[in-house]
């Protein structure tokens, strides 16, 4: 789903981080092999993200034959490749907070009879993000099943039950057309696959050049079909559909897709179903495909199966690790991991002690030290271990870290410990979210963000000088 910036385009300097950072290859890997294996909650948990229903409690209320059509999708549920589609705000390319987001719909009435059930996924609210986790669940409309969610129903503009393609394994190969890459595929093969609203010819915009020369290319030539889609979800053959471009820009379609004008008054916003996000933009991995600013071998597998058929799978890259060199006293040398601790390699002990206590009486340490010091403090690799505690991948900002500094490394105040420890402080919050505490304060905790250029964040006071203070 598309998540525009202020000032300027999204697509060739937001997203192409996002797609490196917020799902790792390591988490594409062990989900995948463990939804493979018929583990779709061990998929989850690969995957970060909770499981908030019981398959046995949703045949007691709602019935075996319900059930069971749960239990279906959750098996074919790619969870890493939802993580992928799921919203997105600037300018970290974070999760948006606070969201229900409705991933299939079962219209067989529950035993009450009082409304369908959803099979939902939920983003935590904004305090309590930290690790980058959302919860699957269902909603038949009972706060009880909601975990003190602060919006439990599902949102209408941030559905995916229309768009299965971007979560159910199945499905897939839909993403070519859907999202306009390419055309329908041939009958033969895809017979489940096609509809005869693909066939939709483009919208005519003669009169919305402001929309047509959008520079993030809404998907406009999508919107008649989509929009027919959501017509037929409604049980409605003709109609109107409301297409929120931005706050200040939003349309109506109507007529079966051929008419399009711009929404006057708040009561028609409301009172008219809304064409979903996933629908109205082009999706972010094909404008970096046509941009030239990501390789296929970047995106997720079945997203770049879709989108590039036929691709050979790129090799995973590793990173070497092997001493590094430095300028010390006007030579090159060495520093390098020893015993799991990072040290200068050219020098022997006995200078390396004599140096470290010359520093320490505020004497120039040698070079080789002043590497060492600074790859403890500021490594010239932070900006990616903070992008990875950002999007919760604290298991490869440690494998940095430890590449870096060696597993038995004492880490010393500077940067890298701060935003360690503001990891972790906030990863307290999500804990106390899900056990359904809330904390005086809890707002208040400063995010993990990027600081700006040139200006060095303040550093809390480190836990001994708190004691004593």
């Amino acid at each position: 789903m598309l998540t525009s910036l202020a000032n300027g385009d999204s697509r060739t300097s937001f997203w192409p981080r996002v797609r490196e950072f917020a799902v790792p290859p390591s988490m594409i890997e062990t989900a995948t092999a463990r939804r493979l294996a018929g583990d779709w909650a061990g998929a989850c948990a690969a995957a970060r993200v909770e499981v908030d229903l019981d398959l046995r409690a949703a045949a007691r209320v709602h019935g075996r034959e319900l059930a069971s059509r749960l239990r279906t999708d959750l098996r074919h549920l790619a969870p890493d490749l939802l993580r992928w589609h799921l919203p997105r705000v600037a300018p970290d390319g974070l999760l948006r907070t606070g969201l229900t987001i409705a991933l299939a719909r079962y219209d067989a009435p529950a035993r009450d009879g009082t409304s369908p059930v959803w099979l939902v996924a939920r983003t935590v609210p904004a305090w309590a993000d930290a690790g980058q986790r959302f919860a699957l669940g269902l909603w038949n409309g009972d706060l009880r099943t909601a975990h003190g969610h602060p919006h439990p129903r599902p949102n209408p503009r941030f559905r995916l039950d229309l768009h299965r393609h971007l979560w159910d394994a199945r499905r897939t190969a839909e993403l070519r057309f859907r999202s306009g890459a390419g055309s329908p595929p041939d009958h033969d093969r895809y017979t489940d696959l096609l509809d005869p609203l693909d066939l939709l010819g483009p919208l005519d915009l003669a009169d919305l050049a402001d929309l047509a020369a959008d520079g993030r290319r809404c998907a406009v030539g999508r919107w008649p079909a989509e929009a027919q889609r959501v017509l037929r979800d409604a049980g409605r053959t003709e109609g109107a559909v409301l297409v929120r471009v931005d706050s200040r820009r939003r349309f109506v379609l109507e007529a079966g897709g051929t008419v399009l004008r711009r929404a006057e008054g708040a009561r028609t916003a409301t009172a008219l179903p809304v064409l979903p996000d996933a629908a109205t933009w082009v999706p972010p991995d094909v404008e970096l495909l046509r941009a030239g600013a990501i390789d296929a071998g970047r995106l997720h597998p079945l997203v770049a199966e879709a989108l590039v058929p036929g691709r050979e799978p790129a090799p995973t890259a590793r990173r070497a690790a092997g001493p590094r060199e430095v300028e010390c006293r006007g030579e090159t040398h060495r520093i390098g991991l020893v015993d799991g601790v990072l040290v200068p390699l050219d020098h022997p002990p006995d200078e390396i002690r004599r140096e470290t206590l010359l520093a320490t009486l505020t004497g120039t340490p040698l070079g080789c030290l002043q590497a060492v010091d600074q790859a403890h403090r500021r490594p010239d690799l932070l900006p990616d271990i903070e992008e990875r505690l950002r999007h919760g991948d604290t298991t490869g900002a440690l494998a940095i870290v430890e590449s870096l500094l060696g597993p038995d490394a004492s880490l010393r105040d500077g940067a890298l410990r701060d935003a360690l420890e503001t990891a972790a402080r906030r990863r307290i919050l999500y804990g106390l979210f899900r056990a359904g505490l809330s904390q005086p304060g809890a707002r208040r905790t400063p995010p993990l963000s990027r600081p700006r250029r040139g200006v060095t964040p303040p550093r809390s006071p480190h836990p001994r000088h708190a004691q004593h203070g």
